[in-house]
């Protein structure tokens, strides 16, 4: 089977990124738009570009049935979803496939399975995966909770089954908190979520953040792509990632990442796959599983050198994986900086027109981007306008050609997180690498202070 047109049912620099893997691949592109997007860079390359409703998101990207009509009317074969907006909506998923439309990501009863929290984890012990000690489903039951925390230990955290980004979460230091701060935690993920289901899992003190990018075939077959270290987190927002990972030796990545590639295989999963741990004291605890391609995917790209969203099109027209895990190596070191309309510091968004712009260049210096001078940054949207990914032949060399990249970077009329990252990089802990999730909201904090 082939794929001679993609929608692409997304917006911003993961829908350039998709555009331009499509057309390197001889595939047109559709682009779907809200109202205030109708001047997006995306927008102005696609072959097609088809205007899905007003600039609120549930009403444009997040609005189904305009984008299932959007394909039909475009004679689109195949929709990508990116990632956020429908990207993990199995349902979407599902009316997809049921209108003859190939969809590129995993196979919906996967989104599925691995979307609820509870199930996930369910479903990762059989598969092999470590976990963090805790309830095995759901947790209704303040004795039921009592009981688990008591075995496992003070402190806890109770979260939301469904949902993520931090809401409906709450650490526990003691039974006499529990009973409140479960019921906090249940109402935040029935507001959030419209589920108010939680379950309670060992709060470690002090973990990073790796994840392992995998990918199947959908027949039985998967590979692993090495590991991510996103541990630099503000309020569970992932601020810098970077590949591979500072304190993984070669030796754990091969036996991680043969854990995570045969969980897929047995699952038999398609398409593009992250696999989230906590790891602390040299141990691997299963958090999550992304059913997507993630957007820090391109530190993955600088030190494999496989296209991973030209793999996304390939396994969803039915082909093999283009690459062998014996044949993967894994080169080099990759960073990349998540670049906000923001105050640097404060956070407060920042939309408004950009007055002048000027990327980063110069050699292993990647910017997915679609801005551009005179382009007004809408206030509807996720405030990311850039990434920066820099390559190096050790980590050492990459954060000085980082360092550099950032001062070359110019955004102007709007306020950016480049300041941020420039003073980050001039961090002892953070040039070692010595950091966990914790690091980058305590060192705020004492910013503050």
């Amino acid at each position: 089977m082939t794929i001679s047109r993609i929608l692409i049912a997304n917006r911003g620099e993961i829908a350039l990124r998709i555009h331009r893997a499509a057309h390197e691949m001889g595939i047109e592109t559709v682009a779907v738009h809200s109202t205030a997007d109708a001047d997006a860079m995306h927008v102005r390359l696609a072959d097609q570009a088809v205007c899905i409703g007003p600039p609120a998101a549930a009403d444009s990207y997040l609005n189904i049935a305009n984008i299932i009509s959007a394909a039909e009317v475009s004679h689109a074969d195949a929709i990508h979803p990116g990632y956020g907006f429908l990207s993990e909506n199995a349902k979407f998923a599902e009316i997809v496939e049921a209108h003859d439309i190939k969809w590129i990501g995993p196979k919906p009863e996967h989104i599925r399975t691995m979307g609820d929290k509870v199930e996930a984890k369910r479903t990762a012990g059989k598969l092999g995966l470590p976990l963090v000690p805790g309830s095995d489903g759901a947790v209704s039951e303040v004795s039921e909770a009592r009981k688990i925390a008591d075995e496992i230990g003070y402190p806890v955290i109770i979260k939301a089954a469904s949902g993520g980004g931090g809401r409906g979460m709450k650490v526990c230091e003691s039974e006499d908190q529990l009973e409140t701060l479960m019921q906090q935690a249940g109402s935040e993920a029935k507001a959030a979520f419209g589920d108010a289901t939680v379950y309670i899992e060992k709060y470690l003190g002090n973990p990073r953040h790796i994840e392992f990018q995998v990918f199947g075939d959908g027949n039985g077959n998967a590979i692993h792509l090495g590991e991510r270290d996103c541990s630099l987190q503000r309020r569970h927002q992932k601020v810098l990632e970077e590949a591979p990972s500072p304190v993984i030796s070669d030796e754990e990545r091969m036996r991680m990442g043969e854990i995570c590639s045969k969980a897929m295989r047995d699952m038999g999963y398609r398409g593009a796959g992250t696999i989230e741990f906590l790891w602390e004291n040299g141990e691997f605890y299963f958090i999550e599983m992304n059913t997507r391609l993630q957007v820090e995917h391109p530190v993955t790209e600088a030190i494999t050198g496989v296209d991973l969203v030209r793999e996304q099109i390939r396994i969803a027209a039915g082909k093999p994986l283009s690459v062998k895990q014996e044949e993967l190596e894994f080169n080099g070191h990759a960073i990349e900086c998540r670049i906000n309309a923001e105050d640097p510091f404060t956070f407060a968004p920042s939309p408004g027109e950009v007055s002048y712009y000027h990327p980063a260049g110069g050699m292993h210096v990647r910017v997915d981007s679609g801005l551009y001078a005179g382009y007004r940054i809408p206030p509807y949207y996720d405030s990311m306008i850039a990434k920066l990914i820099v390559y190096g032949r050790n980590r050492e060399g990459c954060m000085m050609r980082l360092k550099r990249a950032l001062e070359e970077m110019v955004v102007e009329g709007v306020k950016t997180s480049i300041p941020l990252h420039q003073a980050l990089l001039e961090q002892d802990d953070v040039k070692s690498g010595d950091y966990s999730i914790k690091w980058l909201e305590e060192w705020l904090k004492e910013r503050e202070d």
